[in-house]
């Protein structure tokens, strides 16, 4: 049974920084394309970042790239998501979510989630 559970949320202030760990039970993190998504409040869920299965490249909204950092490790059979300088509109459940294929940004193509981890910023 596959499990991926998120840790690390909480509430802090504008400028902050958090991170996010996803471990995973069930699957091996190095097999899949490991990927963050946030959902805010009235919103969609939106991707915000990915590392890729078969190497360590990453890719990044826009919104959020230079700062936050994805990272991957094995060992632990963990995926992280730091986050820096995190502001007001960083607020919203953010979820882990691991795809066997090729990279995608699309969250229909991920096989497995987690059940989110809440992130507050306060201005």
């Amino acid at each position: 049974q596959v499990q991926l559970v998120e840790s690390g949320g909480g509430m802090v202030q504008d400028g902050d920084s958090l991170r996010l760990s996803c471990a995973a039970s069930g699957l091996f993190v190095g097999d899949y394309a490991m990927g963050w998504f946030r959902q805010a409040p009235g919103k969609e869920r939106d991707f915000v970042s990915l590392i890729y299965r078969s190497d360590d490249n990453t890719f990044y909204s826009a919104s959020v790239k230079g700062r936050f950092t994805i990272s991957r490790d094995s060992a632990k059979n963990t995926v992280y998501l730091q986050m820096n300088s995190l502001k007001p509109e960083d607020t919203a459940v953010y979820y882990c979510a691991a795809r066997r294929g090729g990279v995608s940004i699309s969250e229909s193509m991920y096989d497995y989630w987690g059940q989110g981890t809440q992130v507050t910023v306060s201005s």
